[in-house]
């Protein structure tokens, strides 16, 4: 089956709201990551506040995309959702875990109290990372699909954690933990500032090691993960940019210049979202039993006349999202200061 103009309208959208999700609560995850090296209340509280106007707003992101994919590609959607139902669940935890803990961690003073919800709001964050991460890994790897486009059985976390997804999680937990920092470097003043920029480079570097990696891996391991760079040459202009993306990053570090190195990073996720779709593509989940059971764009699609619709609630919806990030991020625009009611 060939896929049609709007099959693939939809594969794009559903990318762009995956790196919209990845650059906007990237950030905010990797805060959460880096919140125990704060060494004091006041500085864990300037952490939490640097993201606390924003962080539900980012989530949108992934809500937004969640019901893309269950509109645009029900099929893969049923599949992905009944065979990687604990680990989802698990996910679903971690992020709202998160939530809470920001809520709660300031409304008792009991150095316990905030100990407990500090703990919470990182392993929550680093745990929700990672198994975005493994669920990138094994999305390449390939999960159990039978030929009727169901799981054969649910995979479980067990079964998940072979070693290429798990070095994907480990470079997901990386590159957010950089982002994060490189975001708090903006926000942040002071000592806590200046410290932060060495968090920037230990950051960098552990990044750089595992993108290093799971390249190297993915290269020999996952055939199929460069399969698609022989039938679309020009994905190497893309592989090139995020490359030279990475290098201005450090560069940008070393020159003073934050919002720089931040756009940079941005431009860095969104590359390597768009090679993950290019590495799946014409496929939404690949069968690790046989390539004929792969659920690909037309197979898992919604009808023509669905998705014509969806086009213009898209058209129409997407000015409105675009329009409500860029106003409260530029209401909050500047350096974090601490209020009464601040978290």
């Amino acid at each position: 089956m060939e896929t049609t103009t709007l099959q693939l309208f939809w594969y794009v959208l559903l990318g762009v709201l995956l790196a919209g999700y990845a650059i906007l609560d990237g950030f905010d995850l990797g805060v959460g990551i880096l919140h125990p090296l704060a060494r004091d209340d006041r500085e864990r509280r300037v952490m939490m506040n640097s993201i606390g106007p924003l962080w539900d707003g980012n989530e949108v992101w992934l809500v937004v995309f969640g019901g893309a994919l269950f509109a645009a590609f029900p099929v893969a959607y049923a599949a992905a959702f009944s065979g990687l139902y604990l680990a989802f669940m698990l996910l679903l935890f971690c992020l709202i875990f998160r939530g809470v803990s920001m809520e709660f961690r300031s409304k008792r003073p009991e150095k316990l109290w905030r100990k407990f919800w500090d703990f919470a709001f990182c392993a929550s964050s680093t745990l929700a990372t990672f198994l975005f991460g493994v669920a990138v890994g094994n999305s390449m790897h390939g999960l159990p699909l039978g030929a009727d486009g169901d799981f054969v059985s649910s995979v479980s976390l067990r079964q998940m954690l072979n070693p290429f997804p798990v070095c994907v999680g480990l470079f997901a937990v990386s590159a957010f933990a950089l982002h994060g920092a490189i975001y708090l470097n903006m926000k942040t003043e002071g000592e806590l500032h200046k410290r932060i920029r060495r968090w920037m480079w230990t950051c960098f570097w552990l990044f750089l090691f595992m993108y290093v990696v799971v390249t190297v891996f993915a290269i020999l391991a996952i055939p199929r993960a460069t399969a698609s760079f022989r039938n679309h040459p020009w994905a190497w202009i893309i592989v090139i940019l995020n490359i030279l993306a990475i290098a201005n990053i450090p560069r940008a570090i070393y020159l003073g210049r934050p919002l720089r190195a931040f756009l940079t990073s941005a431009c860095v996720i969104a590359a390597f979202t768009f090679l993950f779709g290019l590495a799946l593509y014409p496929n939404l989940i690949v069968s690790s039993i046989s390539p004929e059971y792969d659920l690909s764009i037309p197979r898992a699609a919604s009808t023509e006349k669905t998705l014509g619709i969806m086009a213009i609630v898209a058209f129409l919806g997407m000015p409105f999202v675009l329009s409500y990030t860029a106003v409260i991020y530029w209401v909050f625009r500047g350096k974090v200061v601490l209020h009464e009611d601040s978290y």
